[in-house]
């Protein structure tokens, strides 16, 4: 009985860690989470459980809500920008991401901005538009109306989806402005930088105040440009870079003797030109990219 409960857990393991994940922006803090509701799953009486799927989310989503109060704080004392911890996903880690919307629900873009929401309002957002759980089953989840449910999804897709729009652009454009990127950084050539950039592009680093990166974001495209062509001081001569799906889009991380030594994630503009680039070097943040 007991190896069907755990074979009924792992069944769910996933779609839980994608939860929890979704709902701190970083793995390690989700892992914790899934290793305790399987503790509690564990324990429980499994024949009073009529819906184990309803049963491990609800459990799942208010542990997340509880932490989340105490990883708020953390942040507040963040030494530099924040950015959520990036996953790869190209073997389904996150769960499907075959869609323009799948994919958009994990991007570092918008786990970021939802930074901005409240740890209700993050779970209410994540459970309907990440997962698609009706607003009346949201309710039971976490003790609300449904009307209420409503309220906090709607007022929390406003406080998210607030500045420029992020767009969709093909793999192939992807990766050949990428290529682009890495040999004008990693040559120091301004020039060829700004030609890829938008104007108002935005370049946000996290090195969590343990490797050198700026702590204010870097905005305009002759300031970012110039800012990026100094990449090449910061990498050894055996680092290398390898295209990645990353948070479900194509990025670059870079390694150094087989361990992972940051991450760049880029978004682009309506013509085309990269509108904001992402940099993880924090190490605590690589672990993930690293396995």
């Amino acid at each position: 009985m007991e190896s069907e409960g755990v074979a009924e857990f792992i069944g769910h393991r996933q779609r839980l860690f994608s939860l929890a994940y979704r709902m701190f922006g970083a793995a390690t803090e989700a892992e914790d989470v899934v290793q305790e509701v399987y503790l509690r799953w564990a324990a429980a009486d499994r024949g009073e459980i009529g819906n184990a799927e309803a049963w491990l989310t609800t459990v799942t989503v208010n542990l997340c809500r509880t932490q989340l109060v105490s990883a708020r704080a953390r942040r507040e004392t963040y030494v530099g920008q924040w950015l959520p911890e990036p996953v790869p996903t190209g073997g389904g880690a996150l769960g499907p991401l075959d869609s323009v919307e799948e994919r958009e629900s994990v991007s570092l873009a918008l786990l970021t901005a939802m930074e901005r929401l409240s740890p209700i309002e993050r779970a209410v957002f994540v459970l309907r538009e990440a997962f698609g759980y009706p607003h009346a089953e949201i309710a039971a989840m976490l003790d609300l109306t449904e009307s209420n449910a409503q309220q906090i999804f709607h007022r929390a897709g406003q406080r998210v989806r607030t500045g420029k729009q992020r767009f969709v652009v093909s793999a192939d454009h992807a990766r050949t402005m990428i290529e682009k990127f890495l040999l004008a950084a990693t040559t120091g050539d301004v020039a060829g930088l700004r030609e890829l950039l938008a104007d108002d592009v935005v370049s946000i680093a996290d090195g969590g105040g343990k490797v050198v990166a700026a702590k204010r974001p870097v905005v305009g495209g002759e300031v970012v440009a110039r800012y990026l062509s100094n990449l090449r001081r910061f990498l050894s001569p055996t680092v290398r870079f390898d295209f990645l799906e990353i948070n479900g889009e194509l990025s670059l991380a870079l390694f150094d003797a087989d361990a992972a030594y940051g991450v760049l994630a880029f978004d682009f503009d309506e013509a085309g030109a990269i509108a904001a680039v992402r940099t993880v070097v924090n190490p605590a943040k690589l672990a993930a990219v690293g396995a």
